[in-house]
């Protein structure tokens, strides 16, 4: 596992006090109209001993002052997939 899903990994066991196990990554574009306003790799998670959430899906970037920053988004109604998640932080203008 790269060094870059091991810190994600900690930030979502940390945030959300439970285990969390990789499961993959998946790319995504996320378009308005054939605008790109989203593109990159969000890592699935499954958790293991959250009272809700079976998995999370989570992705890193670097800020103006190039510092690390992390975006964690729980599956739970109406996130379901890594793009239902990207769309869900974008919404609340966490993703960037």
């Amino acid at each position: 596992m790269s060094k870059r899903i091991e810190d994600i990994c900690l930030i979502v066991e940390v945030r959300y006090d439970c285990e969390a196990k990789h499961e993959c990554s998946v790319p995504v574009i996320e378009m308005y109209g054939k605008d790109e306003i989203w593109e990159g790799v969000v890592e699935m998670f499954a958790l293991i001993g959250h009272p809700k959430a079976k998995r999370c899906y989570a992705w890193s970037f670097a800020d103006d002052d190039a510092q690390p920053r992390y975006v964690a988004v729980l599956e739970l109604p109406p996130v379901y997939s890594p793009h239902t998640a990207v769309r869900a932080a974008i919404a609340s203008g966490q993703h960037r």
